[in-house]
């Protein structure tokens, strides 16, 4: 059973270490810096052996190079974006298996916020690594990639068992969920989420990590299917893309 810790930095970023105790091996997932995780790990005693990098951007690999060079680590990313991840070891792609110890991750390749984003997904643990592709009532935004293509990267992860959790890199989760009452007002699910997302957020808690099952409730980006939303953006029987494509427009310019 892996330990998954989670550590906030900057605004609003959350980087994950994944902790193997049969082994020992420890993953950071998206450093954006390197400080907090040092004090993470030395608070526990462990020792780091492997970055996981979901897609290039900085808040994502901002540590990369301080990490490698004072615990030598194995750097693993997309291999569709080689060039683009500072200290990049191992480039890993669609259907690729990565091992931390004895538990293995299968990698996804999830386009459309980078051109070469990934997820890893802990199987037997039931934990998803997402990045910036999938936010908890969200998606990313589609700075290299195009609506057809981040459709598709979230149906590949919403065909994951719904006991999935989402650990996802950002808390972005109450305006995100702001934009999906806009959207799709009358969803109960949705409603009482809100509630409980500012409760939490009133307390300074995450509403990280979610789980899969309560996305395809309230998500708005995983619901092109509902009959409330086809109608409040006039687009009742439209191709999901076509619907998805618009819901993303709306939420750019919320």
């Amino acid at each position: 059973m892996l330990e998954i810790v989670q550590i906030p930095v900057l605004q609003d970023n959350y980087l994950y270490l994944v902790h193997e105790p049969t082994s020992g091996d420890t993953a950071i997932v998206d450093p954006a810096v390197d400080e907090p995780v040092i004090a993470e790990l030395e608070a526990r005693g462990w020792r780091l052996t492997h970055i996981l990098n979901t897609h290039h951007h900085m808040d994502h690999t901002g540590a990369n190079l301080a990490l490698k060079r004072r615990y030598d680590v194995t750097v693993i990313g997309p291999a569709a974006d080689k060039e683009r991840i500072p200290g990049i070891d191992i480039g890993v792609g669609d259907g690729d298996t990565v091992m931390l110890g004895n538990i293995s991750a299968d990698v996804y390749f999830v386009p459309g916020h980078t051109r070469g984003h990934i997820a890893y997904h802990f199987s037997a643990d039931k934990a998803l690594f997402c990045g910036d592709t999938l936010f908890a009532m969200g998606c990313g935004r589609l700075f290299e990639g195009t609506p057809e293509q981040m459709w598709n990267s979230l149906s590949k992860l919403m065909a994951l068992p719904d006991e999935t959790r989402v650990f996802c890199a950002h808390e972005y989760t109450a305006a995100n969920g702001a934009f999906a009452l806009s959207v799709e007002p009358k969803n109960a699910a949705l409603v009482a989420r809100m509630a409980e997302v500012k409760r939490l957020r009133a307390d300074g808690l995450p509403t990280v990590p979610s789980t899969l099952a309560l996305e395809k409730e309230t998500n708005p980006f995983l619901r092109p299917m509902s009959a409330e939303i086809q109608a409040m953006i006039g687009l009742k029987g439209a191709p999901l893309t076509d619907i998805f494509s618009e819901v993303r427009c709306r939420k750019d310019n919320f």
